[in-house]
């Protein structure tokens, strides 16, 4: 998928309406955690070195279409100002004749952050007069916001469709674009995914993707469950998609066939209830009591896992192994990442809780990427066309 890049175009006095991913956790006005306002830098200190002024659009939380002061990106506006070396105003407004005065006159070098685009119920039905609003204000679009490129909205796609041409991909984009073709077209070998989290049913289409493409598959936290079920071991109070128990024995034999190697938890940490508190029990699978629930590997699940990491040369993490946020039950999951941050292999971890986590164990420095879209990341393992990168231009 070759897009014509914001680096293709001149950008000198040109005015560039960017699309960010500036969803960020918030706290008494403060922004906690800038992680998707550093990955989009590279594109905006880019953008603003060029020579053009620079209007930045983002959403924030879920305000369901109406204006609220609590997922204002003012903070965001401010928070940005220390991180560049050059004017940030911020308008609390996304249309109208203000902000096209303040477009107006915003001077090249310089950065304007509208309102957050979901206080406009129209952003999320990918309205076209909404698009043509914004699109007014620049002579070229440039879309930086990977997390959001799956959605089909008025600011990723439609906004993208109508410049036509003048609409390119961030250097951002460009990034998760050359990581996510590379392992789906071109993957080096051996090629080990690691899926976890807690529902079979979200990732089946993942799954299903993979099993066409890597060498080994690696399962854990509470879709485990599932397939220890579909094996017909007794997990105890676990967590269990019930109906997707024959679609997990099906991937099973779906594996076989194609020379992939699956592997499930040999061993669990459990405990009697979800708390911080709880007290963790050991079990090897085929031994698990009634009244305990899986919320964990165990540690020859962490070593047979580990053994088979450091042969690998590209390894994609989408998932925690347990439940990673109760200190007990994160032994997995760091454990995991600990390995994967000594290792030689080429490691890409696939945005959401996975991202999270190797960021809280301290190990992000040390993978190769960690995707900013874990929605977008996996819906591109999927083999499927993200909306907002089919509507750039080709190069």
């Amino acid at each position: 998928m070759k897009k014509k890049l914001v680096s293709d175009l001149n950008l000198q006095n040109k005015r560039v309406l960017m699309r960010v991913d500036f969803n960020v956790p918030l706290k008494e006005g403060e922004v906690t955690d800038d992680t998707r306002i550093q990955a989009a830098l590279p594109t905006i200190k880019y953008i603003i070195e060029q020579g053009a002024s620079l209007i930045l659009i983002s959403h924030l939380g879920r305000p369901k279409g109406k204006v609220n002061i609590d997922y204002s990106l003012a903070p965001v506006a401010l928070h940005l100002s220390k991180l560049v070396d050059t004017k940030v105003s911020f308008i609390n407004k996304t249309i109208g004749d203000e902000v096209k005065e303040q477009v107006k006159k915003l001077p090249s070098g310089e950065i304007l952050i509208l309102e957050n685009l979901r206080f406009d119920s129209r952003e999320k039905q990918n309205d076209l007069q909404f698009a043509k609003e914004l699109a007014q204000y620049a002579d070229i679009y440039v879309n930086d916001a990977f997390g959001v490129s799956h959605r089909a909205h008025a600011s990723v796609e439609a906004l993208a469709k109508l410049m036509a041409d003048k609409a390119v991909a961030g250097f951002l984009l460009e990034k998760e674009i050359d990581y996510a073709t590379k392992i789906l077209e071109n993957p080096n070998r051996p090629f080990t995914a690691i899926l976890g989290g807690k529902k079979v049913s979200d990732k089946i289409k993942v799954i299903e993707s993979l099993l066409l493409k890597v060498n080994n598959l690696i399962i854990g936290g509470g879709m485990a469950n599932t397939f220890l079920k579909a094996m017909n071991y007794e997990v105890g109070k676990s967590f269990v998609e019930e109906d997707k128990v024959a679609l997990a024995k099906e991937l099973l034999v779906a594996a076989q066939e194609k020379g992939v190697n699956i592997y499930l938890p040999v061993d669990v940490i459990t405990a009697t209830e979800f708390s911080e508190s709880a007290e963790p029990h050991y079990f090897d699978v085929d031994n698990i009591p009634p009244n305990e629930m899986i919320l964990d590997i165990g540690p020859a699940t962490c070593e047979e896992y580990s053994a088979i990491l450091k042969e690998s040369k590209l390894v994609v993490w989408n998932g925690p192994m347990g439940v990673f946020e109760l200190d007990p039950f994160s032994v997995g999951t760091r454990t995991l990442a600990a390995h994967l941050a000594v290792n030689d292999a080429e490691v890409v971890v696939g945005g959401g809780d996975s991202a999270a986590a190797v960021k809280q164990f301290g190990y992000g420095d040390e993978m190769n990427h960690i995707s900013t879209g874990g929605g977008s990341f996996l819906e591109m393992m999927e083999g499927k066309v993200l909306p907002g990168l089919a509507a750039l231009a080709d190069k």
